[in-house]
Formats: C-alpha cells, structure tokens, sequence
C-alpha cells in the first residue's frame, strides 16, 4: 500500500500541473486575441458651420459677428479634448468655424470636398484610427457623416440651428454610439 501513495500523489501533481499550463494557456490565448483584434476606438466630434452672413448673391460667405462668437466657444470647448486632426468643407464659414481651434491647437485644417461624405469617412477610418477628429460640416452633410460613420439616421439641421454637437465614438467598423449636445449661445 505505501507504494501506491507516492504514484497517486505524483500522478495528482501531473494532473495539476497539467490543468495549470491550461489554464495559463486559456489566459495566454484570450488575452492574444484581445490584443490582437481589439480595434482603437476614433472618436469623431461633428458640427455645423457657425451663423453665416446671409446674402443670397454670394454662396461662399464669412461667418457672421454671432458665428465667429461661436467659433471662439468651440476653443473654448473642445481645446482640451485631444484633437488629432480638424476637416472643414470647401466654403470659408466651415473654415473660419474651425480656425480658431485650429490656431490654438497648431493642427492644421484639413479641407474636404462637401458633396462626399463616404471619401472622407474611408479617409478618417485609414488615417486616424484611435484618434479624435474635429469635423465642421453643413446642415445636411453632418448628419450624413455621422449616419456614414455607424450612428442612427438624423434629419438634417434646420437653417436656424448653429448649436449642435454630435460626438460619434465609432468601436467597430460601422458601428457607433452618438452623443448629441448644445454648445454655445442657444439658437431659437
């Protein structure tokens, strides 16, 4: 009987060694693939351009004393939230919108085409992945960019409202969650 004991108790020991290096190996795979296919989170920060002057001559307008206000909140407001990379569109009120951010900040404005949403969202996913990007759109291309970008559809902005921030954080190819905010002086 005393020599069973010690094969019973190195048998047990195989046995727990054994279920050990499984389980450091269970662990060695699940984290590899969590590394491995965890994807960066982008964080995407969309606005409308801020008030314009109205003159239904001119298409290309500045912004008017009420927007370039707000385009000094919009420093105020997103200075500090880890900006990568500002887009504005091809008209000056996107442009003048996001300067001052961009002056503060030092990242230079990067100007997209307005009428093409899907080349700039395939832009932004290959260049910035993990980043936090400044986009200032139009009343109907912001929330084209933020459906584009795996939100939930939203009519287009009307002509009256400058207030609105859509913070997109995209966690996976076509899929994201939004936030919708008010920054600035209300607008009625």
């Amino acid at each position: 009987m005393t020599d069973e004991k010690p094969e019973a108790e190195s048998g047990l020991r195989t046995a727990l060694v054994f279920a050990m290096l499984f389980a450091i190996l269970g662990a060695v795979v699940v984290f590899g693939y969590y590394v491995t296919f965890r994807r960066p989170v982008l964080t995407v920060i969309v606005v409308r351009h801020a008030e314009k002057i109205i003159d239904p001559n001119n298409p290309d307008v500045d912004l008017s004393p009420a927007g370039q206000a707000r385009a000094q909140e919009i420093v105020r407001v997103f200075a500090g939230a880890g900006i990568n990379a500002i887009y504005a569109t091809q008209y000056k009120r996107t442009q003048q919108t996001v300067q001052p951010l961009s002056d503060k900040l030092g990242v230079p404005v990067t100007i997209m085409n307005s009428k093409n949403t899907g080349d700039l969202v395939a832009q932004i996913r290959a260049q910035h992945s993990g980043q936090t990007i400044f986009i200032a759109g139009h009343n109907n291309t912001v929330p084209e960019i933020v459906a584009a970008l795996g939100g939930p559809p939203f009519p287009a902005i009307p002509e009256t409202e400058f207030d609105n921030v859509y913070v997109v954080t995209v966690y996976r190819v076509g899929k994201a969650r939004v936030v919708k905010l008010k920054y600035g002086a209300p607008t009625p």
